[in-house]
C-alpha cells in the first residue's frame, strides 16, 4: 500500500491534509496551526517528495526518514509539516482496522476531564475568578489553568502586582476543590521563578508550567528541584533529542510534547512513552479547538502515564464553526474521546471547497 496523493487544504490558521494510496484508502489530518500557508509550502517541497511512493504501513520508518532527508532543515515547520502527514497516516490506519487512533494505541474511547485554559493576561484578577467561576458553574469544569508574569518577561509581570493579586483572587474564587494550574510562559529567571512558586505553593497551585525561557533547561531544572510542586514543560520542544535531554535532567516533572509541534503522534507517543520509562506524567499541549485537541484526547485515552486532565481552551474559537463534527462539547467538565474509525471526525466539506488547494503526486 504506497502513498500516491498528498493534498492539502489551507484557509486562515488551518491546513488540513488528505492522504491517498494505491489501494484506494485515505486518511485526514492537520498541520500545525497558525502561519498554515509556510507549512503548507514546507509541505509540498520537502515532505511530500519524500513521502510519495512510500509504504503507508511503515509509518515510524516514513517519519524517521523524513528528518533525515531534511536534516538541513531540523526546525519547526518541518515538524508542523510532518504532523499533517503523520495524523493522516494514524487516521487511515484507523479506518483499514475499523477501530478510533485510541483503540490502536491501546486505549478505549471515554469522557476524559479537562482543565479550562485561559489565554489571557488582560483581564484583571478580579474578572478572571468571575469567569473561571462561572464557568465552573455552567460547564462543571473541576480545574483551570491560568495565566501568570508576561511572555518572555524578563521577570515582569503584565502590570505590577498582577500575579500576586490573581492567585488568591481565583483561589477564593474557585474554592479548595477546583484544581488550579498556572502558566508562566518562559517569564522567570530561576531566582524568581522559584520565589513566584513558593507563593503558588501557599495557594495549592497544582503545576508550574514553563516557569523560565523554555530553552533554558538548567533554569528549569534549579526550579524543579527547588519546588515541592511539580514544574511543568515541553509544548516548545520538538527536537528528540532535547527531550532526552530534559528527561535525563530532570527540568520537568510533567511533559507537555504539542502533538502538532513535535511532529505527529508518532512522536509524541515516544515521548510519551520515555517519560513513562522514567516516571513522569505527561499532560500535552493542547491550547486550541483545531484537531490538536482531538489528536490529544486520543492520546491521552491511551497512554499510562497520562495527566488528570487534558487542556481545553476556554477563548473563543480559532476554527470556523463545523470545521469537523462531531466539534468536542464540555459536559460535566469532561469532553468525549472521538469514538468513530481513525479519528472519528469529519471535516466539513464546504470549508474544503473554500480554503486553497494544493496538490503533490507520483
Amino acid at each position: 500500500m504506497r502513498i500516491t496523493h498528498l493534498e492539502t487544504y489551507t484557509r486562515g490558521p488551518i491546513s488540513i491534509v488528505r492522504l491517498l494510496t494505491d489501494d484506494g484508502s485515505e486518511g485526514i489530518g492537520q498541520m500545525s496551526t497558525f502561519n498554515a500557508d509556510i507549512s503548507a509550502a514546507v509541505f509540498h517541497r520537502q515532505v511530500a517528495p519524500v513521502a510519495l511512493g512510500w509504504d503507508a504501513d511503515d509509518l515510524d520508518g516514513l517519519v524517521d526518514h523524513l528528518f533525515e532527508a531534511n536534516y538541513k532543515f531540523p526546525g519547526s515547520y518541518v515538524c508542523r509539516a510532518v504532523t499533517g502527514l503523520d495524523t493522516a497516516l494514524w487516521d487511515l490506519r484507523g479506518k483499514r482496522a475499523g477501530k478510533s487512533v485510541c483503540e490502536l494505541l491501546g486505549g478505549q474511547p471515554r469522557p476524559l476531564v479537562v482543565y479550562g485554559s485561559s489565554m489571557r493576561r488582560d483581564i484583571t484578577p478580579e474578572q478572571e475568578a468571575e469567569r473561571l467561576a462561572g464557568l465552573r458553574q455552567s460547564l462543571g469544569y473541576r480545574a483551570f489553568k491560568v495565566r501568570i508574569g508576561k511572555v518572555c518577561g524578563h521577570d515582569q509581570d503584565e502590570w505590577p502586582g498582577r500575579t500576586e493579586a490573581l492567585i488568591p483572587a481565583v483561589r477564593r474564587a474557585l474554592g479548595d476543590e477546583v484544581a488550579i494550574l498556572a502558566d508562566g510562559n518562559s517569564c522567570y529567571t530561576a531566582a524568581r521563578a522559584i520565589e513566584v512558586g513558593r507563593m503558588l505553593q501557599e495557594y495549592a497551585i497544582g503545576h508550574f508550567e514553563e516557569p523560565c525561557p523554555y530553552w533554558e533547561l538548567e533554569w528549569t531544572a534549579q526550579v524543579a528541584a527547588a519546588l515541592e510542586m511539580p514544574v511543568a514543560g515541553g509544548e516548545q520542544d520538538f527536537d528528540l533529542c532535547q527531550w532526552r535531554r530534559i528527561l535525563q535532567m530532570h527540568a520537568v516533572d510533567i511533559v507537555q510534547p504539542d502533538v502538532c509541534y513535535i511532529g505527529g503522534m508518532t512522536r509524541a507517543r515516544r515521548v510519551a512513552r520515555w517519560a513513562e520509562q522514567a516516571g513522569y506524567i505527561c499532560v500535552p499541549h493542547s491550547a486550541n479547538d483545531s484537531m490538536v485537541l482531538t489528536f490529544t484526547l486520543h492520546l491521552m485515552g491511551a497512554i499510562p502515564n497520562a495527566g488528570p486532565h487534558v487542556e481545553y481552551s476556554i477563548e473563543p474559537s480559532i476554527c470556523p464553526e463545523g470545521l469537523y463534527s462531531p466539534a468536542p462539547v464540555v459536559q460535566n467538565g469532561m469532553v468525549n474521546i472521538p469514538s468513530g474509525p481513525g479519528w472519528g471526525v469529519t471535516i466539513n466539506p464546504d470549508w474544503l471547497a473554500a480554503a486553497e488547494y494544493r496538490i503533490s503526486h507520483q
